[in-house]
């Protein structure tokens, strides 16, 4: 199929209807204010923080994984023992995480956790050529624990001391907002090209299309 172009109008027509639409995005920026606000008040719930989870560095519990920040962002990957590569959408996720000075700037670290044993975690970081943080959450129970499964998921944790409290978590389609190559995609005017954005915009079903970056 395909995909349908925006009309051509003269340059008045275009800031007439860009204006209208900057308005809605600024109401959709204020909503999303108010949601991430509420999203700070959730209640927290303790979490243990003993867990053996092996680095690179050497064993390391949950308490370990903040490295004296007081909040931790876990990204729960989709690589468990026996896999010969990681889940392609994880990939395309790691992939779009930023440079990490950052979020240490607002005492905030991120690690990504993965069932695999640590061999296999390091040779498929080798593969990807990523230099984010992993640990193996090998012979552990904290996949299970967060409520993830075979799946994926974020989970967001708040250190007190020594006591660690879990905060947030999302999966599914809540793991879109770590996506920036998504928003990068949603400006432009043929979209993700899937199916369910717009008629005649693509046939794709979502994330049907998604590759690891060394196989495009």
């Amino acid at each position: 199929m395909t995909a349908t172009t925006p009309q051509i109008v003269s340059p008045e027509e275009w800031q007439a209807a860009r204006d209208a639409l900057l308005a809605k995005e600024k109401e959709h920026m204020k909503a999303a204010d108010r949601l991430a606000a509420e999203r700070r008040r959730l209640p927290m719930v303790r979490f243990d923080a003993k867990y053996p989870f092996e680095s690179a560095d050497g064993p390391v519990s949950l308490l370990d994984l903040f490295e004296g920040r007081r909040q931790l962002i876990v990204y729960h990957f989709m690589l468990h023992p026996g896999d010969e590569a990681g889940c392609p959408g994880c990939s395309l996720l790691v992939d779009n995480m930023p440079h990490l000075a950052h979020l240490h700037a607002r005492d905030v670290t991120l690690k990504v956790v993965a069932p695999a044993t640590l061999a296999e975690i390091e040779r498929y970081k080798a593969r990807m050529g990523w230099d984010v943080p992993w640990v193996s959450a090998h012979g552990t129970g904290f996949t299970e624990d967060c409520g993830v499964g075979m799946g994926f998921g974020v989970s967001v944790f708040l250190r007190d001391g020594d006591d660690v409290f879990r905060t947030y978590f999302t999966s599914g389609r809540g793991g879109e907002m770590f996506l920036a190559s998504h928003r990068y995609l949603d400006v432009t005017p043929l979209g993700r090209q899937e199916a369910w954005e717009e008629d005649s915009h693509g046939d794709d079903a979502p994330s049907s299309w998604w590759r690891r970056h060394d196989e495009y």
